[in-house]
């Protein structure tokens, strides 16, 4: 797509903007990969119908405020990125340009409040736990807040899970294969703790000493891919120095980290921390490619087959292209049966803090995706990031169904304890993660 933007307005990320923009040749392929398209019918809530707002507001052409709700609406779940025969990396695009436009000041006072609100509560663990506290208190008045509130409290466990119990240090049952350091995450480790432990336990039963250092924070992720560079780059940089060297990975459980991650160098870039940035992400991937490249212990036969539907979370799909990995893990359980999905790599609507801005759309999209599972006939749903299993939990929850969602790692500790059977039980599989 030809342009007439001032490079040099850009700054460092600018060539990146440009490139995006520049392998734009408007063809449409990206339109029935769009979950925001295919729920709206309307070209600006198209990856190519926002390609063209942003650059008729980087050109001058059109103002930031006239193109900001369609940018607002969407979910950045690089769906389009995979269908793009032109290689549009529309991510590189999408990031500095929120980040433009929150610096301008574009949006509402309510919207940035609410911005406000949950970027300085989610990623700090002790803010999160007091205001789910909180939340717990004033569950009766959810029906008077405003939409956005009341969606974020829909989110929110019924009974928040104890705190985790991991230590700094775990060695390796038997013979060392490898020296790892584990992100614990901020709102995952609030909301769900049991994720870590059964990634602790799964790595030091297939010979994996792990490292997980207390002084971590945030990866930035939301805030990256909210397009508040500040914030993002504060939370990222404390992460640098927190991880030895001498480690032979440093993994993470959650697509969302994962994929922020990878962001690093374009978040530092042009600054003096850009080659730490670069070294730090380039040792981090997703715990299910790290297993499946080690090659971990078969677990033991299941006592009664179970079906199981994995869903493939945005952010590790299409964000990272881990696809196979996780499946392959979920195969080696004897007794367990993976069921096709329709459409199994379209966003479940959860997109970060996606399902607080925009909740309505947020709840049509996880519907539609509930829907979908729900067809399968699975026993049980399995994903690889803590967003889509609150999101999913959340619309199972509304229409009544109780499909136990798992964590790929829960689900190989499970299995490799014996109970996996056992998540039939409604209850049991509501307490998986934080059992020990």
């Amino acid at each position: 797509m030809q342009h007439k933007i001032p490079a040099a307005d850009l700054g460092a990320q600018g060539p990146a903007m440009l490139g995006a923009i520049e392998a734009c040749v408007h063809c449409g392929f990206c339109l029935p990969a769009c979950p925001t398209y295919e729920a709206l019918a309307e070209e600006m809530d198209s990856p190519r119908g926002r390609i063209f707002l942003m650059k008729e507001v980087l050109e001058g052409g059109l103002e930031l405020e006239e193109a900001a709700p369609y940018i607002d609406r969407c979910l950045g779940c690089l769906a389009c990125e995979p269908a793009c025969p032109s290689g549009v990396e529309y991510g590189a695009l999408l990031a500095p340009f929120r980040s433009m436009a929150n610096e301008r000041g574009n949006s509402s006072l309510w919207r940035r409040l609410l911005r406000s609100l949950v970027l300085k509560t989610l990623p700090y663990p002790a803010r999160l736990r007091r205001a789910l506290f909180f939340a717990r208190l004033t569950g009766w008045a959810r029906g008077l807040l405003p939409r956005s509130l009341g969606a974020m409290l829909e989110l929110s466990p019924g009974r928040l899970p104890r705190s985790s119990g991991i230590s700094e240090h775990i060695p390796a049952e038997g013979e060392c294969r490898a020296r790892v350091g584990l992100l614990l995450g901020c709102a995952q480790n609030v909301l769900a703790p049991g994720i870590n432990e059964a990634s602790v336990r799964v790595l030091s039963r297939n010979g994996v000493e792990v490292v997980a250092p207390a002084g971590q924070g945030c990866c930035g992720a939301l805030s990256i891919h909210s397009g508040e560079t500040r914030q993002a780059r504060e939370l990222a940089g404390s992460l640098f120095d927190v991880f030895d060297e001498d480690l032979d990975a440093v993994l993470t459980n959650a697509a969302g980290c994962g994929s922020g991650i990878k962001e690093y160098p374009a978040l530092f870039r042009g600054s003096e921390r850009e080659e730490a940035a670069r070294r730090f992400s380039s040792r981090v991937e997703d715990i299910s490619v790290f297993l499946d490249r080690i090659g971990p212990l078969p677990p033991p036969t299941l006592e009664r087959p179970l079906r199981a539907a994995y869903q493939d979370a945005c952010h590790l799909s299409h964000a990272q292209g881990v696809k196979r990995q996780p499946r392959r893990l979920l195969e080696l359980i004897p007794g367990l049966e993976l069921v096709p999905i329709p459409d199994a790599d379209s966003c479940c609507g959860s997109a970060g803090i996606y399902n607080i801005e925009q909740p309505d759309l947020a709840r049509e999209i996880g519907d539609r995706k509930v829907n979908a599972l729900l067809e399968t006939g699975a026993d049980l749903v399995v994903s690889g990031n803590i967003g889509c299993m609150m999101q999913l939990q959340s619309r199972l929850r509304e229409s009544g169904r109780n499909l136990p969602v798992l964590h790929t790692v829960e689900v190989l500790d499970l299995a490799y304890r014996g109970l996996l059977g056992e998540v039939r039980d409604a209850g049991l599989a509501q307490g998986a993660q934080s059992r020990g």
